[in-house]
């Protein structure tokens, strides 16, 4: 027997949620039905999919691969279905964007403003996420990051001018301790690292110097994942950090930072949305990206 492609997009959504109550809550049906629906697609399968406890629900490799495949698949069903809002007028439904922290233009919320003023039909979704992950096997519709690490394969649209990064520090760290000349000097101050999710090693620092690139390990005192604690961090004059300088625009023209290494911070290209190159695109998907070239107001 086939199964019930129904069946498949309820099984999606709880591999999407690890949870068959969140899942039953986003359908809008109980949670014995979720269950139901599940239990009779790896009834048809003859395979299990999904391991359940009192406290979490897991896949098997087998809901690992089966979901895998899915995610796709789903993504240009849900296309296509959105294709049929230009038959009724203005672009609908749910846009799913994965956006980086640090893209400070896009998410500042003008931009994002008019379009939901434009397109009152469209709701937006923004996971503000540093994580390095597939975009389309997470069914978001597009992500926004920087240009050198989006895929080949996708289609870019720039968000915001060239970008540069700074090392900063407060006015107080700088007359206490006096300012590195060479990046490879930041190894004898305190500094303020960032990591993009727990876990993971804190970024190194990039530089470059006659247009070669270079990466320093400063071994932080402070690591995190937030750039707003790094700039209070900062401006308290806990020590020296690192991250986009329009990031630290605000605390530039306030004077509580100040930039220092200008020399070895060269600009690069900026942020980009970035989505599948489909045959079909989502109405709602090609009115941001209008949007987007239509710069600001």
């Amino acid at each position: 027997m086939a199964p019930d492609l129904n069946a498949l997009a309820v099984f999606a959504l709880v591999a999407d949620e690890r949870s068959f109550r969140r899942a039953a809550d986003r359908l809008g049906v109980s949670r014995s039905a979720v269950s139901q629906t599940i239990a009779r697609l790896e009834a048809t399968l003859g395979i299990a999919l999904v391991r359940r406890t009192t406290r979490s629900v897991n896949l098997t490799e087998a809901g690992e691969r089966l979901v895998l495949s899915l995610s796709p698949a789903l993504a240009e069903i849900r296309t296509a279905l959105d294709d049929t809002g230009t038959l009724r007028g203005r672009p609908q439904g749910q846009l799913r964007l994965a956006v980086s922290s640090i893209a400070e233009s896009f998410l500042a919320g003008p931009l994002l403003a008019r379009f939901a003023a434009a397109h009152p039909g469209v709701q937006l979704d923004i996971t503000v996420t540093d994580e390095d992950f597939d975009i389309v096997t997470e069914g978001y519709d597009a992500g926004v990051r920087l240009g050198e690490v989006i895929e080949q394969d996708m289609i870019a649209v720039a968000v915001s001018p060239a970008q540069r990064q700074a090392a900063v520090c407060s006015p107080a760290y700088l007359a206490a301790h006096g300012a590195p000349a060479h990046p490879r000097e930041l190894a004898a101050h305190r500094c303020i690292g960032w990591r993009p999710a727990p876990r993971m090693a804190a970024y190194r620092w990039e530089f470059a110097e006659q247009g070669r690139d270079f990466a320093v390990d400063v071994a932080p005192e402070i690591t995190t994942n937030d750039m707003a604690l790094m700039i209070k961090l900062a401006v308290a004059g806990a020590g020296i950090t690192f991250g986009m300088e329009e990031s630290f625009r605000a605390e530039f023209e306030a004077g509580r930072l100040i930039p220092i290494l200008q020399p070895f911070c060269p600009s690069f290209a900026g942020f980009y949305l970035y989505y599948p190159n489909r045959r079909h695109l989502a109405p709602k998907l090609r009115a941001l990206i209008d949007h987007l070239k239509e710069g600001p107001a």
